[in-house]
């Protein structure tokens, strides 16, 4: 049994809906006809979804892909969805899982700067997208805009920001809200397969807090998901149900340390703290159900 101890102030972050992967900052147009946007903390900011009436908060895939790159991880695209199986999605509940997968992937690659394969996955979202019927949710400047900066990693991450935030509002004004929340557990699903297959790698204390932590994630996806009567969104809530009950022996224990204030720099630190207690047969355990889950996403046919 390993306790993992994490700084309370550094638990922030949240999936803004629909793919839902940064949130975004201000920005200026240069002569060149590129955006100089600048990345800010805004870029990772907390959001909190209100579903039904009911607030939930569920990480972003960019903040574990910060993590995994912090913790001296290289890129490796194996890692990916593949971005050319578009056409074997048939179903709104497929497409709408994989737009969500491929939505966290576009983030991967464009934190490592990788303009090729961020250029595939962004064709890969526009395609699922015009296949669902919300082709109308990506406004067309800011789409280009991306094109336009996708060799610019910060200008890239907030102009996707900027694109998925206006498919959300588009998806609820329209009463789209199944396939938002199917978007967002394909994107929250993506983002655990990034953490299982770097832990894997390189086993490392902030990513195993990453992935423990995740127990009242994978708690507010079931509730949102569990509202459909669909056959196929049943099934894949008593898969991510199954899941849960792995995580319930994962325990957390908050402690209390009194905070700092720096007068001159009128600046607070929050020493708080949260032990997290995890085994190792509990990391394996999730992992293997997460990648059961994945793989029958991203093959549906052999489902």
């Amino acid at each position: 049994m390993k306790i993992h101890k994490k700084i309370l102030n550094k638990n922030v972050l949240a999936f803004t809906i629909a793919v839902s992967l940064f949130s975004s900052c201000g920005n200026k147009k240069e002569e060149s006809g590129k955006d100089d946007i600048v990345e800010t903390v805004d870029t990772v900011k907390t959001s909190v979804l209100n579903v039904g009436g009911e607030l939930f908060s569920v990480p972003s895939p960019i903040q574990t892909a910060l993590l995994i790159q912090k913790s001296g991880i290289t890129y490796d695209k194996s890692t990916l969805h593949a971005s050319n199986k578009v056409n074997t999605f048939n179903s709104d509940f497929s497409k709408s899982l994989n737009l969500g997968i491929y939505g966290a992937d576009l983030g991967y690659v464009s934190l490592y700067n990788q303009t090729q394969d961020a250029l595939g996955y962004l064709a890969s979202v526009k395609q699922l997208a015009d296949k669902l019927g919300i082709s109308a949710a990506f406004d067309a400047s800011t789409m280009e805009r991306i094109k336009n900066n996708v060799t610019n990693k910060d200008s890239m991450m907030v102009l996707v920001g900027i694109a998925y935030r206006g498919s959300d509002a588009y998806l609820k004004n329209n009463q789209r809200t199944g396939i938002s929340s199917l978007i967002l557990t394909g994107g929250w699903i993506e983002s655990m397969h990034f953490s299982v297959t770097a832990y894997k790698a390189k086993p490392t204390d902030g990513v195993r807090f990453r992935i423990a932590e995740q127990k009242q994630a994978l708690g507010s996806l079931i509730k949102i998901l569990s509202v459909s009567t669909e056959a196929e969104v049943t099934a894949l809530t008593a898969q991510l149900t199954e899941l849960a009950k792995i995580y319930d022996g994962i325990q957390f224990k908050y402690n209390f340390v009194e905070p700092v204030t720096d007068t001159t720099k009128k600046i607070t630190y929050i020493n708080s703290t949260t032990d997290v207690i995890v085994s190792d047969e509990q990391i394996a355990l999730i992992t293997d159900k997460i990648q059961q889950i994945r793989n029958k996403i991203i093959n549906p046919s052999q489902s």
